[in-house]
């Protein structure tokens, strides 16, 4: 049987089939033969999630073959995408439109359907996330038919699904003017970035900082817009130490050649502090030999039934692991500091939360379920790992 793989080589699955459509009608005839055959099917985007959400038995898609930009409105700021686009090429297909993200995270490697499921983020704490974006969406739904979603009632519910709803072929996100931003990045003690970290929050913004524990350094990085406009795509040269300014879509990405693990937890944006202090302080007395930073992030709240940051301004705060090193131990023992400060998990990183479990962090959680079985009643879109959540 051929198989498939995450990025991180985590996840490891057999299937029956890996299919890449070419079109629509392909991705629909292959959801109908899955349910002719009584058979489930799953769509891959770049295997950036570190939990089983892929893996099915009957197929597995890739939507390598729908990319491209399918219309813009640039007075109107909407762009409708194929949603098998990698986040690098919709960002540069926007820019080309005069059009930008308000904010992305800094892994730009994703598919958009993939991004917009699990909820995926940058940093601020005026921006939601890539999902707050979906004012549209195309499905494939259960019984192989094309369903456009553009309802207020149903986006909510549709931001942050996990693909429960149907595969999502292409998506409509609400955009801005394209814009420039300045980098600076910078180095100081832990101590000092806990103490200004209200107002550093506040002064900028697009904060985080990442917290080596080696060495108890942090480093800070915020980003601005800026008013004049680079002379070409690329970023310029630095400006300074540690600083350059570039187009929005070119400054927001960073390079990960290193491949690793993560758990990932949103807490309530006043508990991000005492938050990270109990995990700094867990990690200096039960895993010193870890090195990987941790990375501490804000998000704005949102209406998402799904989402991390429903209903609550919130800070995420992620811990990572080499991939060729054990990390399950290591995370979970720092996984209930996460749930005694009301975190929530990010749906693509690791996580071991159970249906009881999300049932009390999402107040819409029931409703999203109720949802999704009037969409799939025959769970035809459910994984093994999200029948044990979802079904």
């Amino acid at each position: 049987m051929p198989s498939w793989s995450n990025w991180s080589g985590s996840v490891v699955a057999e299937t029956a089939r890996l299919e890449a459509p070419a079109d629509e009608a392909a991705v629909a005839s292959l959801v109908r033969e899955a349910a002719a055959a009584g058979t489930t099917v799953r769509v891959a985007g770049s295997g950036h999630s570190f939990v089983p959400v892929v893996p099915a038995a009957g197929a597995i898609l890739s939507l390598d073959r729908l990319t491209g930009l399918l219309d813009s409105d640039p007075a109107a700021c909407t762009a409708t995408l194929y949603a098998g686009t990698k986040l690098h090429d919709a960002t540069r297909l926007l820019w080309e439109q005069g059009l930008a993200l308000p904010n992305q995270g800094d892994v730009d490697t994703q598919a958009l359907a993939g991004a917009i499921a699990t909820g995926t983020h940058g940093t601020g704490p005026g921006y939601g996330s890539i999902s707050t974006r979906l004012v549209g969406a195309r499905l494939v739904t259960a019984s192989g038919d094309l369903l456009d979603v553009d309802s207020p009632d149903l986006l909510p519910a549709l931001r942050v699904s996990l693909g429960l709803f149907g595969i999502m072929t292409r998506v409509t996100l609400a955009c801005v003017p394209r814009y420039a931003l300045r980098e600076r990045v910078w180095q100081h003690a832990i101590d000092e970035c806990l103490e200004q970290l209200e107002h550093t929050i506040a002064s900028h913004d697009h904060y985080e900082f990442f917290w080596f524990p080696r060495s108890d350094i942090a480093e800070s990085k915020a980003l601005d817009p800026v008013d004049a406009e680079p002379e070409t795509e690329d970023p310029p040269p630095l400006d300074g130490p540690g600083e350059r300014v570039g187009w929005a879509h070119r400054i927001y990405p960073s390079v990960r050649e290193l491949r690793f693990n993560e758990m990932e937890y949103a807490v309530p944006a006043e508990a991000g502090p005492a938050c990270f202090r109990a995990v700094r302080q867990r990690m200096k007395e039960r895993h010193p030999k870890v090195g990987w930073p941790v990375e501490y992030r804000t998000l704005a709240a949102d209406d998402a039934w799904l989402s991390p940051a429903f209903g609550r301004a919130t800070v995420t705060i992620s811990v990572h692991q080499d991939a060729a090193r054990p990390y399950r131990e290591f995370f979970t023992d720092l996984e209930p500091i996460f749930r005694d400060f009301g975190g929530r998990p990010h749906w693509g990183k690791f996580h071991t939360s159970t249906r009881a479990d999300l049932a009390a962090a999402y107040p819409r959680f029931e409703a999203f379920c109720t949802l999704r079985r009037e969409f799939d009643p025959a769970g035809r879109f459910l994984s093994p790992y999200l029948a044990g959540l979802f079904a």
